[in-house]
């Protein structure tokens, strides 16, 4: 950690404060935002959707429970691969505790991915999570939803951002990760999606993807506010791991 100027309290308050009407604009910022994101139109979902879950095949309705709403978060982790994808890991680290606070809520939230259910299953055992997982590996939901797509379209605009050095360095470890090459690893995509239900019908609501999922990553509003910061430079996201990967952790 580099060096950093000091001061006097005096000087640390008047800073503060006036950081705090910046940190309290962004948070009626925020505010706002959410209420749009509310007002967005509902389209219903008219395509039927079997997927496969450790209880058995389940619809798209049947995958909220006896809630309204419902969460998906699109997981990397494609047929082929040994082991899910270690970004995506970090976030479900993240959620995986808030499934009560988020049922006294009405909302239901998954995991969901391409690879068979057995496998998804035998990985969540490893990572000691309680999310529930299943596999959209036998619909078209992924694609649907702008999530997944297939391996020669990926190969299409991948390919030739590897050969010109284009893709970031996190691409390539977490393809290697996964035990998969690059081409296959991005052809899962990650993402948000939202769903309600008012009787039989199923109405997607609002989706996210790219840096608009980091709301799930606990870990970085929490480095965001420690004097370190992110300490990513160049290497976006090349520091995480599993967490059962980590090395013991260095000390200042």
């Amino acid at each position: 950690m580099t060096e950093h100027r000091t001061g006097t309290r005096a000087e640390w308050e008047g800073a503060r404060g006036a950081l705090l009407e910046r940190e309290k604009e962004l948070t009626r910022m925020g505010d706002e935002l959410a209420r749009q994101r509310r007002e967005l139109p509902w389209v219903p979902v008219a395509k039927e959707y079997t997927f496969q879950t450790a209880d058995g095949p389940r619809t798209l309705a049947e995958l909220f429970g006896d809630r309204s709403q419902l969460v998906v978060y699109h997981f990397m982790f494609g047929a082929s691969y040994t082991a899910g994808c270690p970004t995506n890991s970090s976030i479900a680290d993240s959620i995986d505790g808030l499934m009560p606070h988020l049922a006294a809520r009405d909302v239901t939230m998954v995991l969901m991915s391409r690879a068979p259910v057995s496998k998804l299953l035998a990985y969540r055992e490893r990572m000691g999570w309680r999310l529930p997982w299943v596999s959209a590996g036998q619909t078209d939901f992924n694609e649907d939803f702008g999530v997944s797509g297939s391996v020669e379209a990926t190969q299409a605009w991948a390919e030739p951002m590897l050969a010109r050095g284009e893709l970031p360095p996190i691409a390539i470890q977490n393809a290697r990760a996964t035990g998969t090459d690059v081409v296959t690893y991005l052809a899962e995509g990650f993402g948000f999606t939202v769903f309600a239900r008012r009787g039989e019908v199923v109405y997607h609501c609002y989706s996210s993807g790219g840096r608009g999922v980091e709301f799930l990553m606990g870990y970085y509003p929490i480095l965001d506010r420690v004097p370190g910061g992110r300490d990513e430079g160049d290497g976006f996201q090349t520091w995480l791991r599993r967490h059962d990967e980590y090395l013991p952790a260095r000390r200042g």
